[in-house]
């Protein structure tokens, strides 16, 4: 491996470690106010939802319909209480089903 590789892999280290120490460093001790900590606790299903939604529109290429029914279908299955794999395993059967009959 040349030391190019090992230059990059350093690069790519520090520029993932800074942005994590730089907030530990100086706001250690300190606690948030109230609406930043409300913000930051709802950034990981913000983000989750930005990954999902592309994904659903395009589940199947020839037929938006089947990724609108899955979704329809994981929603009131999770509504219902499924847990997560009953919203997983329910969706899947509804998709199977509907791939079966158009």
């Amino acid at each position: 491996m040349s030391s190019w590789y090992w230059w990059m892999i350093l690069g790519m280290a520090a520029v993932t470690y800074i942005p994590r120490a730089i907030p530990l460093t100086f706001l250690e001790g300190r606690e948030l106010p109230p609406a930043v900590s409300g913000v930051l606790r709802n950034i990981p299903y913000a983000v989750l939802g930005a990954l999902i939604f592309p994904a659903i529109l395009y589940a199947q290429e020839t037929d938006l319909l089947f990724g609108v029914i899955g979704t329809i279908a994981a929603l009131a299955i999770a509504w219902l209480g499924g847990g997560v794999m009953g919203t997983v395993l329910g969706t899947i059967a509804v998709l199977a089903v509907y791939s079966l009959l158009v």
